[in-house]
């Protein structure tokens, strides 16, 4: 019989170290490092097109705009890689990590949703900083946002039209969004 497999546990420090060498990227949950899949074409599409629509009202608000390659710390060892995110507050003492967006958007596949909808989605929603999370499906036209008013989070759901981006005091369209991008390739 063989030997039990031993958890690996990573101090913050230890992760940001063995991620910097890593040729696969990871988030850390709890300490705990998860390898990342690649995605689609539909995916990555529309995270081209989120930030071609994103990257000027993040800059005429003076925010930056990361996409997938920068990690998000959001506890004492969890960190993140979102799809995108806008952070208008200064930048952290550490260059590989941000802790205070306001807006974070992950685009969903059939690996990624539930994560994304459950552990992500309170994780995220628990940062002072956010004002509002984007979930972008990549199966069909369907963009969901939970913004943050007061107390409350309230959710919306589009299939069609436009709807209006807090912290970026934008207006972002649902088509804009899926401009290009052939959903059906991806089912087969």
């Amino acid at each position: 019989m063989g030997e039990p497999a031993k958890l690996l546990r990573l101090s913050p420090e230890a992760y940001l170290e063995f991620e910097a060498s890593s040729p696969v990227k990871h988030e850390l949950l709890e300490g705990i490092p998860y390898a990342m899949a690649g995605a689609g074409r539909a995916h990555n599409l529309i995270v081209s097109n989120l930030h071609y629509l994103l990257y000027p009202l993040a800059r005429r608000k003076g925010c930056r705009l990361y996409v997938a390659d920068m990690k998000l710390r959001v506890g004492e060892a969890t960190f993140y890689y979102p799809d995108l995110m806008a952070v208008c507050a200064p930048p952290p003492e550490n260059p590989f990590y941000e802790e205070a967006p306001c807006l974070v958007v992950e685009v969903l596949s059939p690996r990624t949703e539930a994560v994304d909808r459950r552990e992500k989605l309170w994780r995220y929603l628990s940062l002072p900083s956010l004002k509002g999370y984007l979930l972008v499906s990549a199966e069909r036209p369907l963009v969901e946002l939970y913004r943050k008013e007061g107390e409350e989070v309230v959710h919306q759901a589009l299939e069609a039209g436009a709807l209006t981006l807090p912290c970026l005091e934008g207006v972002l369209s649902v088509e804009a969004v899926y401009a290009g991008v052939d959903l059906e390739a991806e089912e087969g």
